[in-house]
């Protein structure tokens, strides 16, 4: 309760009492609001309240801290005035309640503030609660008003839908709108605004209700079916929604919901494809494209049009796009990899529902970098990506070009660089790889080469940008909607307690352990704390009993790292401490013991692999696949023709599934097919092998028959015509089932109840004047095909007009670039008269326009159409002409596009393959085909004059007897084939000329001849006569006609004859003058013969005899020993001189005893440095007892100066680059050379492109093995460019060096330290001579040594003993005279004896001349002092 406050007291002096009780409960009431921040910033789960009942106990969840943020963020910074009255109010009530306790002692002063404090605390837990209540009534109403009033642009709530409605009815198109401020709100109608104001009254009524826009159409008619557009916009944007409204009629059979009308207006136009998708063979980083047309324009082509890969939606990107234009659309990429090969699908809407085309892209490997590199991987992903690792995985290629892989070589780029750079090596036996020490916050890209003996592969495709983050921070974030559209994140890590030394981590174990690492993960510490982690990993071997650090390059920030050390065949354990900046943990518990594994195996192959024929270009293959194998990636596809033994890829990228269909093929040809499993592991072994399947159609029931067309008509019968299925199902058509239809009846009826084999049919037993329509169905082998849509009406009626009915079966085969052969079959009508003739007439496509072939009727029932235009598409009609005119056109043709077709046999007839046989193959052709032979073009050839022959895939027609009766054109159509495959070759009178010579040949054959007569000489001197012909059978006869002489074999003249090998050949033994003359070789194989003559006569004999008798006599020479190679001179590379001769046996050398003998080159003689003492001629002899030979060189005259010149050669080219050196005397430039000589070398310097010679201050000279030019005494002039020319006969060789700068500073600074050497060297103090090493001497005797000192200035002298100083008194004197200098020792005794040493020095240096002095007694033996 709040106690009034009277007037009087306002202003009158507070007592004592009642400030200090203010002052307490103001300091209380700051207590408790610290508390309360300090409670709601911690977020701890457990908090001690005191004075709290059990019904005011209250905990606050992370929603009310969420709430706090929130009421933080959006509330106003003013205090509201019922928090000011409710302080004042309380600072009155405490006032008074302070005066009325003044006069209290004590005891009840302490019981009323006690009282006080009690009841504030309740009032305070009260209102908080009111507080709260009545914050989030605010906070809810803020954002009803902010919703009401902030503005925004708008959007539907409640779309237009569509209407279909009966005509002369009203339709009510209605949405509902919202948006702030209110929008504007205009009408369409196709696209053209509606204003009812240009409309009759009442036609259009528009409102706008608060949001719900509405439109009334009233009294619908056709004119109001269209699309209706409704367009909302205000200052914060715009929107539209959209309707169609269909009317239906009652009347007409094309009114109602099911007419075409109404799927036009509902669906759009019907759209069709007029191309087929082929597969594309493409090759990486190499452009291809799809496309496909259209019989209609694609409204809001880029929304319709889709283009799926392997089911997966295609969006256009930066290498692809995706175009359309004149009916045709087209996806384009502009630089392939692995990755884009698959099934590719493009689907267009029609009325009917969608139509769709499949067509599969293989990319085939791009050419290797060095041959038989491998193909490169693909499909390279980034899985677990944390803050500083991940795990990368990729497919293994499918083409190893012969060389197993051994390991991969991983590179990354960091952002948008470009730079490559390898990061790790993985081994080839896995396709998984982890990747750790990258930067937080970093984005990576990563591709793969594959490694194998013969190199690297090709870099895969780049992975795709992955950004290095902690993807568990997000999961310990909650985002909380507040406002349109705003939230607030809130992280758990705001919750916990304060942590200083974290805990260790838990549950450390080994996520994936392969061949050549193990993954190790472990969970956080909880709490974590706000500080950032990092973790130090131990290791410890089974039985070991130590821990060892594990060091990694980088601190570990995730809860993961990769081990890449181990050592396979130990087991560890492994434990974690957790870091922050406080400090470590304890380790964690343990792990379970972890070893690596062994190499992982490939998965197994497929079984029950089975081929089916397809289509001409294609075959289907299926298998039973590989069961419970989760790391299957897919199956790779590998062919070859039966008979060879090289395998190709038939798929770069893992299939799915188990069928595929392999296009590509080669029609006729017999393929093996085999499969092999993808895993991480790699590629498996092969399954088995297929039987050899030829690729042919496979047999499938036919098409549909379609345009069908009246071809007569009587009173109660029809005959109706029609075109051939399009797809025939690779077999013969036996016939068609014809199905009639009466329109004033319900059912449809059978005609024939047998297969009519015929293309038309003749249908009875019909009413006058009722209208017919038909359909039918085609027969193969396979069974009955599809059944056509119905045909248009045909209506009952006699026909008696005059003009002929239309021709039919119009085929157009035969078509070339330029060209095409058109045939019909004349009207089975004929109207008042005869046929006289046929106008043919043609059309372009997208042309409605007919033109003339020829400006005149032709007579027959066929023509070839020429000098049409190139890649044009042309369809073609026949009108039959009789007296009183044209008739009715036939049917068009299809349309037809001009080009010409290669690699297929059938479109190209070969002139005169063998005899008098005309040719045709077409390996295209299906199994049950036939050919249809015909001479121009007038039906079956005459089989008196012509026999034909049949094969498989070929046939050929034999004249029998040619003659001028058998010229004209002869043509061939394969029949039963789904294009067409024809051909025609016309036989002119001089292609029989050469049929008949050829006929002739045929029945007077030749031996062919390979080879005529050739001569050669044999190793003994022997001549042989030989020639080759083709292989002749076992009976083949030889007859050797020589000077018209039958000669049989001699001992002189051997002849042989080889059938099998067709050789003929002779050999003469001696070749003498009895051997001129022809030779003529006579040859009979049945019937078939030939005859070669050779003349060896004059010149040609006498030097073959010449060259037989030369060869003859090095034979015999060869017989004992003999010299395989003369002895000759060879200059090595370290200007040495070898003579070397090759013999066998070895020789003997004459003059040089130095002589060695080599296994390699016989025997040498080695000359380190030739000299002109060399001189002289060189006799190598080889001998045995068969005999003897020998071979001279001579090193006298020319031969030596071309030794000494190539010597000179060889030095000039081994010259180094010139040095710089400084000397005593100056500067010295010098080159070294292997070998000088001066008279067949001569050396130039230049200084500056000046010759120098050499004078005081510059001298050039050289040695055996250096070039050098002296600079004495060098100056600032004497800086520049320094040029050494060699000059060796021809050989020209120049060097040069630039004395300036640094260099001539660092050769002046050595000279001058060198110069001032030799100035200290030249005057310091020196012995020169004098003291002999050894001195002995007799007891009492005087010693006098004298020796020669030098030194600028005069040395100072003094004499040592055992290295001490002498000390010159009584015996001892030393006399100085000039530069010697005396020791005189009188009456020696043996303490004499020691070593003694004259020590001399000068400011320039010091020497010391030692001598040792022995002193024996009298009688005693002379020895010498060892010291």
């Amino acid at each position: 309760m709040t106690l009034p406050r009277s007037p009087g007291s306002v202003g009158e002096p507070q007592p004592a009492q009642a400030m200090e009780v203010h002052r307490l409960e103001r300091r209380q009431e700051e207590e408790q609001k610290e508390e309360r921040q300090h409670s709601l910033h911690m977020g701890s789960s457990t908090r001690k309240r005191t004075f709290r009942s059990s019904e005011e106990e209250y905990q606050f969840s992370d929603a009310d801290y969420a709430l706090a943020a929130a009421l933080a963020l959006t509330a106003s910074s003013e205090t509201s005035w019922e928090a000011q009255l409710r302080r004042q109010t309380h600072t009155v009530e405490l006032e008074e309640r302070g005066q009325k306790r003044v006069g209290f002692g004590n005891e009840w002063e302490r019981t009323e503030i006690a009282f006080l404090r009690t009841q504030w605390l309740l009032r305070q837990r009260r209102d908080r609660k009111a507080l709260r209540r009545r914050t989030e009534e605010k906070v809810r109403e803020a954002k009803e008003l902010r919703e009401l009033c902030a503005g925004r642009g708008p959007w539907f709530w409640i779309p237009l839908r569509s209407h279909a409605v009966w005509e002369h009815t009203t339709v009510l198109l209605t949405c509902t709108v919202k948006a702030s401020p209110p929008p504007q709100v205009t009408w369409y109608k196709n696209d053209m605004r509606i204003d009812p104001r240009l409309f009759p009254a009442g036609k259009y009524k528009i409102t706008n209700n608060y949001g719900l826009l509405t439109l009334e159409i009233r009294r619908c008619t056709i004119e109001d079916a269209a699309t209706y557009t409704v367009v909302v916009k205000n200052a914060f944007g715009q929107a539209s929604a959209f309707a169609k409204v269909l009317v239906r009629t009652y009347l007409g059979k094309d009114a109602g919901f099911d007419s075409e009308m109404f799927k036009r207006l509902m669906f759009g136009r019907s759209v069709e494809f007029t191309s087929v998708l082929k597969p594309v063979f493409a090759r990486e980083k190499e452009p291809f494209s799809l496309s496909c047309l259209f019989s209609e324009d694609v409204l809001d082509a880029e929304q319709n049009i889709q283009w799926f890969r392997d089911g997966r939606l295609l969006r256009s990107s930066s290498r692809r796009q995706m175009l359309y234009a004149d009916r045709q659309a087209s996806l384009k990429v502009s630089c392939a990899y692995k990755e884009d090969e698959g099934l590719y699908t493009v689907q267009v809407p029609s009325p009917s529902g969608l139509r769709e085309q499949s067509a599969y892209v293989f990319v085939r490997d791009a050419a290797a970098e060095k041959p038989g590199a491998p193909g490169s991987p693909l499909n390279v992903r980034c899985l677990d990506v944390k803050r500083d690792c991940l795990i990368l995985t990729w497919t293994p290629p499918s083409d190893t070009r012969g060389n197993p892989i051994t390991g991969y070589s991983i590179e990354l780029c960091q952002g948008e660089s470009e730079q490559w750079v390898p990061c790790h090596q993985a081994p080839g036996g896995t396709c998984r790889c982890p990747i750790q020490g990258l930067l937080e916050g970093q984005t990576y890209r990563f591709r793969v080469r594959a490694i194998s003996r013969a190199g690297s592969s090709l870099p895969s495709k780049a992975s795709e940008p992955v950004v290095m983050s902690d993807h568990d921070e997000a999961q310990r974030k909650t985002e909380i909607p507040f406002d349109l559209g705003r939230t607030i994140t809130v992280s758990t890590d705001d919750f916990e307690d304060f942590v200083t030394i974290p805990s260790p981590p838990t549950n450390v174990h080994a996520s994936e352990i392969k061949e050549a690492y193990v993954v190790l993960d472990w969970e956080e510490p909880r709490p974590r704390g706000k500080a950032p982690l990092t973790y130090f990993l131990e290791k410890s071997v089974i039985g070991s009993g130590t821990w060892e650090a594990i060091n990694s390059e980088t601190p570990v920030k995730s809860p993961r790292f990769a081990l890449l050390d181990l050592e396979k065949g130990k087991s560890y354990v492994f434990r974690v401490r957790t870091i922050n900046q406080y400090g470590m943990s304890d380790p964690s518990e343990p792990s379970e013991p972890i070893a690596l594994r062994g190499k992982p195996a490939t998965l197994p192959p497929p079984t029950q692999v089975q081929a089916f024929r397809d289509t001409q270009t294609s075959v289907s293959l299926t298998w039973e696949p590989v069961k419970d194998s989760p790391e299957l990636l897919g199956y790779y596809i590998y062919s070859r023709e039966a008979g060879s033994s090289e395998w190709q890829t038939v798929n770069n990228k893992p299939i799915q599934g188990n069928r595929f269909t392999v296009p590509g093929l080669r029609t006729g040809k017999e393929y093996e097919f085999c499969i092999r499993s993808v895993s991480e592991a790699g590629v498996g072994e092969s399954s088995a092998i297929t039987e050899p399947i030829r690729v042919k159609q496979a047999l499938a029931t036919p098409s549909a028959p379609y345009d069908f067309i009246l071809l007569s008509c009587g009173k109660d019968d029809m005959v109706i015509g029609w075109k051939p299925p399009k797809r025939r199902g690779g077999g013969k058509i036996l016939g068609y089932f014809l199905d009639q239809h009466d329109s004033e009846e319900l059912d449809w009826h059978a005609v024939n109840q047998q297969p009519v084999p015929t293309k038309f049919c003749k249908v009875s037993n019909l009413h006058e004047g009722h209208f017919y329509e038909f359909r039918a169905r085609a027969v193969n082998w396979a069974g009955v095909g599809e059944l056509s849509a119905p045909s248009g009406l045909f209506e009952c009626e006699e026909w008696t007009m005059p003009e002929p009915g239309p021709p039919y079966d119009v085929q157009v085969f035969e078509v070339r670039a330029t060209s095409l052969m058109l045939k019909w079959e004349p009207p089975l009508y004929k109207g008042a008269g005869p046929i006289t003739g046929y106008r043919i007439s043609f059309q372009e496509e997208g042309s409605e326009q007919w033109k003339p072939v020829t400006p005149d009727p032709i007579s027959g029932t066929h023509l070839r159409i020429s000098d049409l235009q190139p890649g044009k598409t042309y369809i073609f009609q026949v009108q039959a002409v009789n007296s009183a005119g044209s008739g009715q056109p036939s049917m068009p043709t299809d349309p037809v596009l001009l080009e010409d077709k290669p690699g297929r046999g059938g479109q190209r007839m070969p002139g005169t393959p063998v005899g008098r046989a005309i040719e045709g193959k077409a390996p295209e052709a299906p199994d049950s085909a036939e050919f249809q032979w015909s001479k121009d073009y007038k039906g079956p050839l005459d089989p008196q004059r012509v026999k034909v022959e049949d094969e498989p895939n070929k046939s050929k027609i034999i004249l029998n007897d040619p003659g001028l009766e058998d010229l004209g054109t002869y043509s061939v159509v394969v029949t039963d084939a789904d294009e067409d495959i024809s051909a025609s070759h016309t036989l002119t009178e001089e292609e029989l000329n050469k049929l008949k010579k050829l006929s002739h040949e045929i029945r007077n054959p030749v031996i062919k001849l390979i080879s005529g007569w050739n001569v050669d000489i044999l190793e003994r001197g022997e001549v042989r006569l030989w020639l080759e012909v083709e292989k002749l059978s076992p009976a083949a006869e030889l007859h050797l006609i020589f000077n018209e002489k039958e000669i049989f074999s001699s001992p002189n003249r051997k002849i042989n004859f080889v059938p099998e090998k067709g050789l003929v050949e002779v050999i003469i033994e001696n070749l003498s003058e009895d051997d001129k003359g022809s030779y003529t070789a006579q040859l009979r194989d049945g019937k078939a013969k030939n005859q070669i003559t050779l003349a060896l006569v004059d010149d040609e004999f006498d030097k073959l005899l010449r060259k037989a008798d030369a060869k003859r006599r090095d034979w015999k020479r060869k017989q004992g020993p003999y010299f395989e190679e003369p002895l000759q001179w060879k200059v090595t590379e370290d200007c040495q001189v070898l003579l070397t001769c090759k013999a066998n046996p070895s020789p003997r050398l004459q003059p040089c005893p130095q002589a060695q003998w080599s296994q390699i080159c016989g025997c040498y003689v080695e000359m380190v440095r030739l000299s002109k003492e060399d001189r002289g001629i060189y006799r190598a002899e080889v001998s045995d007892n068969r005999g003897e030979d020998d071979t001279i060189l001579d090193l006298t005259g020319e031969a030596l100066d071309d030794i000494f010149t190539e010597l000179g050669k060889i030095g000039a080219l081994s010259a180094t680059p010139l040095k710089i050196q400084g000397t005593e005397e100056g500067i010295r430039i010098f080159s070294r050379v292997k070998y000088y000589n001066g008279k067949y070398m001569k050396t130039t310097w230049f200084h500056k492109e000046k010759r120098l010679e050499s004078g005081d201050r510059v001298r050039a000279g050289t040695t055996l093995d250096e070039i050098w030019l002296h600079i004495l005494d060098p100056k600032d002039s004497d800086k520049g460019k320094y040029t050494l020319e060699i000059a060796a006969g021809k050989e020209v060789r120049q060097l040069s060096t630039d004395l300036s700068g640094q260099a001539f500073e660092d050769a002046m600074a050595e000279h001058q330290r060198l110069k001032a050497l030799a100035i200290i060297e030249k005057n310091r103090a020196k012995v020169v001579r004098g003291l002999p090493d050894v001195a002995t001497i007799m007891e009492d005797k005087t010693l006098c040594l004298t020796c020669v000192i030098s030194g600028d200035p005069i040395p100072e002298v003094s004499w040592l003993k055992n290295d001490q100083p002498v000390t010159f008194l009584d015996r001892y004197h030393m006399e100085v005279k000039g530069t010697e200098v005396t020791i005189t020792i009188e009456r020696v005794t043996s303490e004499d004896s020691g070593r003694y040493g004259v020590f001399v020095k000068n400011k320039y240096g010091s020497e010391t001349g030692q001598v040792t002095i022995s002193v024996f007694k009298h009688g005693e033996e002379v020895k010498v002092l060892e010291m």
